[in-house]
């Protein structure tokens, strides 16, 4: 089981992650994430096209793979999370808990979370935890 967060799923949803992303995924199980990543992907893939960085057509592709469930993603919300989150966020001097949702996740079911958000990557490296595709 992994923890996959936003900015992979947009990849994915871009098909841009490539083969081995996706080999290294279906290798690992079940994929779950936080009920954020249904308004955070949305949004994304929106103000990607809003700039200009990819095409309306694209975007709107993009959305139809990530709703219709194609990346099989599992919506887990446990009883705790915002609670978790905010101390995550508190513990890294984070100022928002969008991130710290999708690593409080990771935390408590004891498994990996995936992302290709280096900053993130960075941001939660001492937990050991956090990785990227290329680290699966």
């Amino acid at each position: 089981m992994l923890v996959v967060d936003a900015s992979l799923v947009v990849e994915l949803s871009l098909d841009r992650a490539g083969e081995q992303v996706s080999a290294g995924l279906d290798e690992e199980g079940r994929l779950i994430a936080p009920p954020l990543l249904w308004s955070e992907v949305p949004s994304v893939l929106h103000e990607m096209a809003f700039r200009g960085d990819i095409t309306d057509a694209l975007a709107e592709l993009a959305l139809r793979r990530f709703l219709a469930g194609k990346l099989a993603i599992t919506e887990e919300r446990p009883d705790d999370l915002a609670a978790a989150a905010w101390q995550v966020a508190e513990d890294f001097g984070w100022a928002k808990t969008y991130d710290a949702e999708y690593v409080a996740l990771a935390k408590s079911s004891d498994c990996r979370l995936v992302t290709v958000d280096g900053r993130l990557r960075r941001g939660a490296d001492r937990l050991g935890f956090v990785v990227t595709p290329a680290e699966l």
